[in-house]
């Protein structure tokens, strides 16, 4: 069994993800995070099989009460972009192509609802299948099907307002976006 410090280690930037996805705002994000380290710290783990899957529960878990608490979401999605890691080998050009892209991405992902962000950002930022995001949402499948289904439907419609151009097929237009926004958390 992995100590605390290896759980943190090997599941921060996962759980924090996760967290600023679905709330838009870097300092709720932060404090989510420590929630549910708090709150995986504390549980007995001894018999959970899949740890990430069960620690990405707790996070969208804690997620949702922190929306359903606050009521409204509040876009600051341009602040704090600091948790970005850049390397030093990387060209300047590709460094600013890069930030525009992920703010780009962050503002199309805030105007999807929360429901079906939950599930676009489970399948598409954390490679989830799509019976996983069933047992961690607690939906069943064919609800996380559709939800997805209209996720992309969604995000199509938000791409193509956007002036994007979407000459790929339905996933692999959020394989080419992901590329880019999975790419500023490594």
């Amino acid at each position: 069994m992995e100590s605390n410090r290896e759980l943190f280690e090997t599941y921060n930037k996962d759980v924090y993800r996760t967290c600023y996805y679905m709330v838009h705002d870097a300092a709720d994000a932060e404090d989510l995070t420590q929630d549910v380290f708090i709150t995986v710290f504390r549980s007995n783990r001894e018999h959970v099989e899949h740890i990430k899957a069960w620690i990405m529960k707790i996070t969208v878990n804690h997620c949702l009460n922190h929306l359903k608490r606050k009521r409204t979401l509040q876009q600051k999605i341009t602040d704090n972009l600091h948790f970005f890691n850049k390397t030093a080998e990387t060209a300047v050009e590709q460094q600013i192509e890069q930030r525009e892209t992920e703010v780009e991405w962050a503002q199309y992902m805030s105007q999807v609802p929360i429901k079906l962000r939950m599930v676009l950002t489970l399948r598409y930022m954390h490679d989830f299948s799509l019976a996983e995001i069933s047992d961690l949402l607690s939906i069943p499948l064919g609800t996380t099907k559709s939800r997805l289904h209209k996720g992309l439907t969604v995000m199509r419609r938000i791409l193509q307002e956007a002036g994007v151009q979407l000459e790929l097929k339905e996933g692999e237009a959020f394989e080419k976006v992901r590329k880019y926004a999975g790419a500023s958390f490594k």
